[in-house]
């Protein structure tokens, strides 16, 4: 067991365990100039990430907003940018936590784009909908969520000559818990290769509250289940995940979960097959 889940945590880069608050403090260190390079080498100056309410987009944000800052300290050049996105569908449930993370956050600037009206009228022509289950029409018309707030984040980094941020790490992208050139699509990761609680201690650390920190996480993708925790999808909790990615033994059950959902998803996490 041990050995598939070294081979595992080593294709995802999984990070150590931080040892102590020094360790976390290095870590933000370490991917503010990964941003910040990422940056420099497109030559651009604006970054775009959307915003759910959730710790991950929080943290992804509070890196984002304090890369921007230094850049904009250490050049004195203004025209770098970060912009919060908030993509709703129609009214989101919990709207309320992302304000709070807006407030958490500071971002230079804050957009909103409701995706509803797009969502709808792209799935109004879609015919192969037509006669489907209610489940697999709200399964699907989920994942076109996912992909119309990606591609309104890349239509304003577009109008604004910027980088797309995405927030998947270690705990998400074993699960393949993302929607294929949806959340999964993006110009860099900078919360790649850690675990659930390791995104919850550098949010934890920028001051975040708790109550945003230890939030229930949700895609909140579907109608007929708003709110659906993470862990209900996943059919094991991210505690456990955690630990099998840091390599600590976990029970049977969560062993197979987790490695016969990394083996079906692995097409999502490589690039386009080709002959």
């Amino acid at each position: 067991m041990q050995a598939v889940q070294q081979e595992i945590a080593q294709a995802l880069k999984v990070q150590p365990p931080f040892a102590d608050a020094a360790a976390i403090e290095a870590e933000v260190a370490r991917r503010v100039a990964f941003i910040k390079d990422c940056l420099a080498n497109a030559r651009l100056k604006t970054l775009v990430l959307g915003i759910s309410g959730g710790v991950d987009s929080l943290t992804a944000a509070l890196l984002a907003q304090r890369a921007i800052n230094e850049l904009r300290a250490e050049t004195g050049d203004k025209a770098y940018t970060f912009i919060a996105v908030r993509l709703p569908y129609q009214v989101q449930h919990d709207e309320h936590d992302a304000q709070a993370c807006l407030d958490v956050i500071k971002a230079d600037e804050v957009h909103t784009v409701d995706i509803a009206p797009a969502v709808r009228a792209l799935a109004s022509e879609v015919k192969a909908l037509e006669g489907g289950s209610p489940s697999m029409v709200d399964f699907v018309v989920g994942n076109t969520k996912a992909r119309m707030r990606m591609v309104a984040q890349y239509t304003i980094a577009g109008a604004r000559a910027g980088l797309v941020i995405g927030t998947d790490h270690a705990a998400e992208a074993v699960m393949g818990f993302f929607t294929k050139f949806g959340d999964g699509a993006c110009d860099l990761a900078p919360l790649s290769g850690l675990v659930k609680n390791q995104v919850r201690a550098i949010a934890r650390r920028f001051g975040a509250p708790e109550s945003l920190v230890e939030k229930v996480p949700t895609a909140d993708l579907e109608d007929l289940a708003p709110g659906k925790p993470d862990e209900a999808s996943h059919g094991v909790t991210y505690q456990q995940i955690d630990a099998f990615l840091h390599g600590l033994p976990v029970d049977q059950e969560a062993f197979n979960i987790i490695v016969n959902t990394y083996r079906k998803t692995q097409h999502k996490r490589e690039l386009p097959f080709a002959p």
